[in-house]
């Protein structure tokens, strides 16, 4: 695989040092999945609204401290500053950063244009998040040429049609290319043909595989598997033994170059929402973070029993004033677990200024798709899925009135009053 730049290590860095992108004229047999992400997103977004924030440290997020790091340009990265860092600690890292509040709507139009280039390149595209997607363009050769080729022809567009910049993985399989696209950012094409598959995972470390959080790689370097290369020669029980039966099996099979998953365009346009308007307005914030997770279980159980997962979390909070604000949040990864949806929420509601009393909240999962499409591979939230599924089984037996979280029980909402419900259902 002829590259350009390289560190040692072989992997990107989350501040742009380390990148690793390919030659002009690299070869790229077989390698017909792309994945493209955008750099910096919200970052570069504001930048695009605000040219004069350009080459600033920024940090998009409430500037109440309270919250956490939406997203951060890459100046800020080279301080230390990550996405979901409390806003507070990412100021004591970076104490000149510019913070600029989200506006998910400038988001959400921006994203919009990016997706259209990628639908007019190939029929196939897979959005996973607000800022990146999958695109097949094994099937569209003859129009546009070479995946190499596509992949540099979406990177000017991107750049020259929209204004921002974005990386582009292409390889034989979804894994290696999202893999590829890590490594190629900021502003980078990275090529792997798919007979240097093999050779290009070996040397790489388990934690860059696509899906393995940290407990997953904290199990595997905890038995001396530290990279790729070493997943192909330790005894599969011994595979077993650290990340479970199916697991292991998984993670062999990418390690082996094997990702069967294509590139799917299905999505269930729908979303899901439950709202609480309360008797008594609430000034409590304890009550309303309460009321937000209990939200948050009505909904995942919805989506769980309609078998749908989502990418995106919103709120809308009512004040007594009637006025209203919403704020949502797009997922690293699909879910349907409730507690990850609460935490969400909670952190949404946390980063709102305003604090007068509250007339209405609610919850609503948005950007749904079938359940078991989510990409991940290790599921850090297991434990609560297992709780979850646990709840779902008791009140599909006893009822929902008779079975929920304990911290639910004799919550006093309203001052004492207990909310009048709105449940809303799909849209």
């Amino acid at each position: 695989m002829s590259v350009v730049s390289a560190r040692m290590g072989g992997m990107g860095r989350g501040d742009g040092s380390g990148r690793i992108v390919s030659a002009p004229d690299a070869d790229d047999t077989g390698a017909g999945i792309l994945h493209v992400d955008m750099d910096a997103f919200y970052a570069a977004v504001e930048v695009l609204h605000d040219p004069t924030l350009r080459g600033l440290p920024l940090i998009i997020g409430a500037p109440d401290g309270r919250s956490v790091v939406s997203s951060a340009s890459y100046e800020a990265r080279r301080y230390g500053v990550r996405s979901a860092m409390p806003v507070a600690q990412a100021i004591r890292l970076c104490p000149s950063a510019r913070v600029v509040p989200p506006d998910f709507t400038k988001y959400r139009a921006v994203s919009a244009q990016v997706m259209t280039i990628f639908e007019e390149v190939t029929p196939l595209v897979e959005p996973l998040s607000i800022d990146e997607a999958f695109l097949d363009v094994r099937g569209v050769r003859r129009l546009w040429g070479s995946p190499g080729r596509i992949g540099a022809m979406i990177r000017h567009r991107v750049q020259h049609e929209v204004g921002i910049t974005c990386s582009v993985g292409a390889a034989a399989t979804k894994h290696v290319a999202k893999m590829a696209s890590t490594m190629a950012k900021p502003d980078g094409l990275l090529i792997v043909p798919e007979a240097e598959t093999l050779d290009f995972l070996a040397a790489k470390p388990v934690r860059a595989m696509w899906g393995v959080g940290p407990k997953t790689a904290e199990s595997l370097e905890a038995r001396g598997i530290r990279l790729i290369g070493d997943l192909r020669s330790i005894p599969f029980p011994a595979l077993e033994r650290a990340v479970g039966s199916a697991s292991a099996s998984r993670l062999r099979d990418l390690a082996d170059g094997r990702d069967p998953r294509s590139v799917e365009t299905t999505r269930v346009e729908k979303s899901v929402g439950h709202e609480e308007t309360f008797e008594i307005d609430v000034v409590d914030p304890d009550v309303l973070r309460s009321e937000l997770l209990r939200l948050a279980d009505r909904v995942a159980g919805r989506l769980r029993r309609a078998d749908w997962e989502t990418s995106t979390v919103s709120i809308k909070v009512r004040f007594a004033d009637f006025s209203t604000v919403t704020r949502s949040q797009t997922l690293s990864e699909p879910t349907s677990v409730g507690q990850r949806i609460g935490e969400v929420a909670r952190g949404l509601f946390d980063a709102i200024e305003r604090r007068d009393p509250v007339r209405l909240v609610g919850v609503r999962a948005e950007r749904l798709r079938d359940a078991g499409g989510a990409l991940g591979l290790w599921d850090d939230d297991a434990d609560w899925r297992r709780v979850e599924g646990a709840l779902d089984s008791a009140q599909a037996r006893f009822g929902s009135g008779m079975v929920t979280r304990a911290r639910h029980l004799g919550a006093s909402r309203g001052r004492g009053s207990a909310p009048h419900p709105r449940a809303h259902g799909l849209d």
